[in-house]
């Protein structure tokens, strides 16, 4: 697949990541709404829905180092256009799918296929100066959010005519998605880095690839940028199986009312992400930004343990408080991250917390269901400690943001 000139600046190049990666996580919220009822009508018990949920995470955890890495040596476009293509293929059999064993198929091959967020981040990184890194990062996270409003919305409406229906129009999204990019989505890494990082022939693992993770490890700063990043993703994702249970357990609202609060929640991620990280990282830099957005998320998370009994306008705002946390938190942390990274290991190196990330957000639903068994209000209480935690750490880091460079190889 050959290299498409660029025809666009920076700026034209971030527009055109935003609205692929937009359209990506738009069929991906598609068919959040449909997953649990489609495995019951399939004679799912709720463990094996659980379990569903957790494979697709897994594969990301898996996936997401080998196709960064592997962007580092063909280029951030191939990756992402053979990614949407794959996206296509397992919507098309989980729209169709008419057993359990095919629903999880298409769940572990769609979980292999959306391992692109690393390869998008590094494309940001391509195309971005390290003091608007945070910047072109936010609008990842802007487009997770938006994916995330109004993919569930209308998931939701599709699903009422048919289980199958949400998954299918994704994946005529995903086709839409594949056109689009193949006219509009230049390559962002540079011709010399590519040719480098091949001559390397550096082997790229399937799984877990521990030599990468050692060379990560090694960067100035990264270790404790990935123990946080998995601390704060594992703490957010309490929620995730969690939160639509203790609306209903504790305050009787149905799945609409829930959906609303969600979207509110994702509302502000998306301002955030989108609108107010860049000026905010230009202006206190991306550490202090992690310090206030662990620590905001950490309160929002105790006010959630202690809003039962209280006026549910209180479950609304600590709920768009911990949104306000996590989009200062998030973001600024990959950018901590990609700042630390050379350019022909930034594919390798986002790979790599990425995965921490997956794996965090297979621990976080699976802790808190668990403790969700002992206690409602466990999650949450557990999630604002693990945040609290992680705000401490953020205090080790250096306020100062140097420009990251190679350190000795650790083999």
């Amino acid at each position: 697949m050959s290299d498409r000139p660029p025809r666009e600046g920076p700026s034209g190049r971030l527009g055109a990541i935003f609205l692929t990666v937009f359209l990506d996580l738009l069929g991906f919220g598609l068919v959040i709404p449909l997953l649990p009822r489609y495995a019951q009508s399939l004679s799912a018990s709720a463990i094996a829905i659980g379990l569903l949920g957790a494979s697709y995470s897994a594969m990301q955890f898996i996936f997401v180092p080998v196709w960064g890495r592997l962007s580092d040596r063909v280029g951030r476009r191939p990756i992402l256009l053979g990614s949407i293509l794959a996206t296509a293929a397992s919507m098309i059999v989980l729209g169709y799918a008419n057993s359990l064993v095919w629903l999880f198929c298409a769940r572990l091959f769609g979980g292999i296929a959306t391992a692109n967020i690393a390869t998008a981040q590094a494309y940001i990184a391509d195309s971005t100066t390290p003091k608007e890194r945070a910047k072109g990062m936010g609008l990842i996270g802007m487009a997770f959010g938006m994916g995330f409003i109004l993919g569930p919305f209308f998931g939701g409406i599709l699903a009422s005519y048919s289980l199958g229906l949400p998954a299918k129009v994704a994946a005529g999204l995903s086709v839409f998605n594949f056109v689009w990019a193949l006219r509009a989505l230049p390559e962002s890494l540079p011709a010399e880095v590519r040719e480098k990082n091949r001559k390397e022939k550096q082997r790229i693992t399937i799984g877990l690839d521990v030599a990468l993770f050692r060379r990560t490890w090694a960067l100035p700063g990264m270790a404790l940028g990935i123990v946080l990043f998995f601390i704060a993703a594992a703490s957010f994702s309490n929620l995730e199986q969690t939160f639509a249970l203790y609306t209903h357990d504790e305050f009787g609202l149905d799945s609409k009312q829930t959906g609303y609060i969600l979207g509110g929640v994702g509302l502000v991620g998306a301002l955030v992400q989108g609108v107010l990280i860049g000026r905010l990282s230009r202006r206190y830099g991306e550490v202090r930004l992690i310090r206030v957005g662990a620590i905001v998320q950490s309160l929002s998370m105790a006010g959630i343990a202690l809003a039962p009994g209280l006026p549910i306008v209180f479950m609304y705002t600590v709920s768009m408080l911990l949104s306000l946390g996590n989009g200062l938190t998030g973001p600024s942390l990959t950018s901590y991250a990609s700042r630390r990274a050379p350019p022909e290991m930034q594919g390798g190196a986002l790979g790599i917390l990425q995965s921490m990330g997956a794996l965090a957000r297979v621990f976080g639903p699976t802790w808190g269901g668990f403790v969700y068994g002992l206690g409602h209000r466990l999650p949450y209480v557990t999630a604002a400690i693990g945040l609290l935690f992680a705000g401490g750490l953020a205090f080790v880091m250096r306020v100062e943001e140097p420009i990251a460079r190679q350190p000795e190889v650790v083999r």
